[in-house]
């Protein structure tokens, strides 16, 4: 059955968990899709785990949509969200509608994803009125990293937990369908989960979240530039790839692949020198 936003927030009323990953591409959005995922999100961290970047800031529309489109292709079932690049939002509320139009008319998206609290909720109401649904990110908002000084957890003391709790209050009445909550402390993150008729996402947010996000390059270990606390491998996909890789190289180089069971066969038999003499 389809995701969809009433789906995602029927989950939340019955207490069952919401599960998302991130994907970049059509192959691996199949694979989950056909695991069962609830939600796909093309993270602009693709930035960083595909494009090789050192932050999620220099990822672009063309990017967004690029990938979004390829995911889209590969989840029949999944609620596909994209984010939205750096400055496709923050320049104006003309310039958020027009890119999270472009993220579902080219990218196919259904819904689109965007950072910041009150700040951008003028956004947010004005792409919600423009029939986009919205899920909002609050905490650790990579793409402000420059301005927090680093990748820090978000809401430790006392008033930046009443401003993490303003903020989600404003993005909700603003109209957000749904809520990543990324490296908040859990009590207070079950808090909010509490006080929020939308559903709430968590990362490195504890498990009293309406449900959990990963990326999927971290959590198959095939991401080892960076690990945060937060992630689980579930499996080591990465060094079995480089152990698949290096048996690729060792028996191409010694001559064993391709064996005979990886080769055609000619219908008859022929003598190539003849064959050629006939041709002169």
């Amino acid at each position: 059955m389809k995701n969809t936003i009433a789906t995602i927030k029927e989950q939340k009323k019955n207490g069952e968990k919401i599960t998302m990953l991130t994907a970049y591409d059509y192959s691996t959005a199949k694979l989950m899709d056909e695991a069962g995922i609830n939600t796909i999100l093309v993270g602009d961290s693709l930035g960083m785990v595909m494009l090789g970047y050192e932050d999620t800031i220099s990822v672009t529309m063309e990017d967004m949509i690029h990938h979004t489109a390829a995911v889209a292709r590969g989840a029949k079932n999944a609620f596909v969200v994209a984010d939205m690049p750096f400055m496709s939002y923050q320049t104006s509320v003309y310039d958020a509608v027009v890119n999270a139009g472009r993220l579902m008319k080219e990218g196919r998206a259904n819904a689109v994803k965007l950072e910041g609290g009150v700040e951008v909720c003028p956004q947010i109401k004005a792409i919600v009125d423009s029939s986009i649904p919205v899920v909002s990110h609050l905490g650790l908002t990579p793409q402000s990293v420059n301005a927090f000084g680093g990748f820090k957890v978000q809401g430790k003391d006392e008033a930046a937990a009443i401003k993490l709790i303003n903020e989600a209050k404003a993005i909700e009445k603003a109209g957000a369908c749904a809520v990543v909550l990324e490296c908040v402390p859990e009590k207070l993150a079950s808090y909010i989960t509490s006080i929020l008729d939308i559903p709430t996402i968590g990362i490195g947010a504890g498990a009293g979240c309406d449900g959990q996000v990963l990326v999927y390059q971290d959590m198959l270990g095939m991401y080892s530039d960076f690990t945060p606390k937060f992630v689980k491998k579930f499996s080591d996909i990465g060094n079995m790839m480089k152990e698949a890789f290096a048996s690729y190289i060792k028996e191409t180089q010694d001559g064993s692949f391709p064996a005979s069971e990886h080769t055609f066969k000619m219908k008859t038999e022929i003598n190539f020198e003849e064959l050629v003499d006939k041709l002169k």
